[in-house]
């Protein structure tokens, strides 16, 4: 994560820098606009001392943190038991708005992407997989991007092809990849498959969180890109996959427990991965979250990241694992 200080707001801890808030309740992603950190905040020190804001030491507000979590879980367990259609669309939706916020995103940089198609195909791309499994889900896709490139083609030809690689970015960051999920979900033990899939990414944020800071996180893994990841937080990320791998992968779906560990070993990896290029994403346009709609999270695209970045490995795993 990356230093960002506001006019109005103090300084909070993050990732083990000092960050300022990126605005009020709803904001979207905000560019850094404040002074330098030595002359940011206007809290006084009395005031901080009666006031102290509930961060742990990794920087998230827990309390907040945990609520949100737990809601997100009712979220999507209640309709995954219920009606797995109905996950789809949760999944869906959830998408869509996290597309919105990409678009906000990419647009601080200068880049001009039509909002309209690339919303709409994010939330056509997962139904699409459900019902018509990859060849939906990549003719939806197809699709997505030839009408932002239409609507694209109608505005200023300057930087045309920036626009036009703008748009392949924001459907293939958003909506393909949430199209394994619905994928995930078509199988008769779908439920299983979706429920190992999310409990194992949510094991490897837990397990990175708690080992990073009980170790204290001395060696890091990619300082310039996330200075509270560390390679302690990885190996419990590991550890803590791998365990919930064999634990869901070897009971319930009853594929041998090294195939567990395998998808475990292979969730962390890949969520690692996608919660580094969030954070490469962020930092190079000068943003500290794509927004503030989940307290203690960041936006919807702050939690999905690391899903997106791992459904597609898992889909292919348990496809292959189970048939």
């Amino acid at each position: 994560m990356q230093v960002l200080m506001t006019a109005t707001d103090g300084p909070v801890v993050v990732d083990g820098d000092q960050h300022a808030s990126a605005g009020g309740p709803g904001a979207s992603a905000q560019a850094w606009t404040g002074p330098p950190p030595a002359e940011a905040g206007t809290t006084s020190a009395a005031e901080a001392t009666t006031n102290p804001p509930r961060r742990s030491r990794a920087g998230r507000d827990l309390p907040a943190a945990i609520a949100v979590g737990l809601m997100l879980g009712a979220v999507i367990i209640v309709p995954l038991v219920i009606f797995r259609a109905a996950f789809v669309g949760v999944v869906a939706v959830a998408v869509a708005v996290g597309t919105t916020e990409i678009i906000r995103a990419v647009r601080l940089t200068g880049v001009r992407v039509p909002a309209p198609p690339l919303v709409a195909g994010a939330l056509a791309m997962p139904p699409a997989a459900y019902a018509a499994g990859t060849t939906g889900l990549v003719l939806t896709l197809a699709a997505t991007i030839g009408a932002g490139i239409a609507v694209r083609l109608a505005g200023p030809a300057d930087g045309l092809v920036r626009d036009i690689a703008g748009i392949g970015f924001v459907a293939g960051y958003g909506g393909f990849p949430a199209g394994f999920a619905a994928l995930l979900t078509a199988p008769s033990d779908g439920s299983w498959r979706v429920t190992a899939f999310i409990a194992t990414v949510v094991a490897s944020d837990v397990g990175g969180y708690a080992a990073g800071v009980l170790s204290g996180g001395r060696h890091k893994m990619a300082p310039s890109v996330s200075p509270g990841k560390s390679w302690e937080g990885f190996a419990g990320s590991m550890i803590a996959c791998m365990a919930m791998g064999a634990i869901l992968v070897g009971w319930p779906l009853g594929a041998p427990a090294w195939q567990g560990v395998l998808f475990g070993l292979a969730t962390a990896g890949a969520a690692t991965i996608g919660d580094l290029g969030e954070s490469l994403l962020k930092r190079d346009i000068g943003i500290k979250d794509m927004g503030n709609l989940l307290p203690g999270h960041g936006g919807i695209m702050d939690r999905l990241d690391s899903m997106l970045c791992t459904a597609p490995i898992a889909w292919l795993l348990l496809s292959a694992f189970l048939g």
